[in-house]
């Protein structure tokens, strides 16, 4: 018996068109979800700010909102300004990775040249401030967080670099690694992971997240007042290169675009971008409204309508 065609009871659709509705669905929803998270500004699109690097990576935003990011393979660390101008800060710069300013002025990096970390000042003199852990090389410093009080978190995996100059890997793990705010005391507070990368941290100094870009998840931890975490939970089943978090707690993951999830873990938007792999990510700008990506050969930005959880 076929069906009326002006009333298709449910018996009459096949299961697997049943299913294909009911995925088609549920799409709709999730696209429906990320379409009104409010987080982007009205009309705003992603815009590509800056193009003809070889690989941009560690944006990070100083109090004025001028961000700073690296051209990893070049070995140079450029600054795109408030006014909209891109000049050279440091050249070279230890071949900088991730990037982070701390509360004096001053711009943290993972330099990855000699597997270093390193204090830069505004004029761009820096000082070498880790250089190793128990007297072993570290594998390659890759991206960091400062929290409030100046304690500094910064995860350590291993890829091998063309340019080193080195033995094997010293280190036998790939972990996480906190530096005291007197910067006398560098513990290793996470030693679990397969390949720690993206790491970024709530504006109170609570919570941790560590993206494990090698296991393809994420994990938050509770920090405690003497640096060690605790509490390891999954965060979401995604890894990321860098990340950063908004004044509403959202944490962005990159990769593929830019993936962002509520404070609970879930997906609440995904923005495209037009490049084959985004690196890392953070808020800057007069008003640290606007999202800037650093994405393979180019810098993009985009309008928000949430600003970056402490200037990140």
């Amino acid at each position: 018996m076929g069906c009326n065609h002006r009333t298709v009871r449910s018996s009459c659709v096949p299961r697997q068109s049943a299913l294909v509705v009911a995925v088609s669905l549920l799409a709709a929803s999730i696209s429906a979800r990320a379409a009104d998270s409010g987080l982007i500004a009205p009309g705003a699109k992603v815009e590509k700010l800056a193009d003809g690097f070889k690989f941009t990576e560690g944006p990070a935003a100083d109090a004025a909102g001028n961000v700073y990011f690296t051209d990893q393979p070049n070995d140079r660390i450029l600054k795109w300004s408030v006014d909209g101008e891109l000049s050279a800060f440091l050249e070279p710069c230890g071949r900088s990775n991730g990037l982070y300013f701390d509360s004096r002025g001053q711009l943290w990096a993972c330099a990855d040249a000699n597997n270093e970390l390193w204090s830069i000042n505004p004029q761009g003199k820096h000082t070498v401030v880790v250089k190793d852990y128990d007297g072993k090389l570290l594998n390659g410093p890759n991206d960091l967080w400062i929290r409030p009080d100046g304690g500094i978190y910064f995860t350590d995996p291993f890829y091998q670099r063309a340019y080193w100059n080195r033995g094997p890997k010293e280190q036998d793990v790939q972990g996480v690694y906190y530096l005291s705010p007197d910067r006398q005391k560098l513990v290793r507070v996470a030693d679990d992971l397969t390949q720690p990368n993206g790491v970024i941290g709530t504006p109170d100094g609570k919570q941790l997240y560590v993206a494990d870009i090698g296991a393809k998840k994420t994990f938050v931890y509770a920090i405690q007042p003497d640096g060690s975490l605790t509490d390891k939970r999954l965060f979401c089943e995604m890894g990321s290169d860098g990340m950063t978090i908004d004044e509403r707690g959202n944490v962005y993951l990159t990769g593929k675009g830019v993936t962002v999830f509520d404070p609970s873990g879930r997906q609440v938007d995904q923005i495209p971008v037009p490049e084959g792999w985004t690196a890392n990510v953070c808020f800057g700008g007069p008003d640290h409204r606007t999202l800037f990506v650093t994405a393979s050969r180019g810098l993009y930005g985009l309008r928000m309508q949430v600003r970056g959880a402490g200037g990140q």
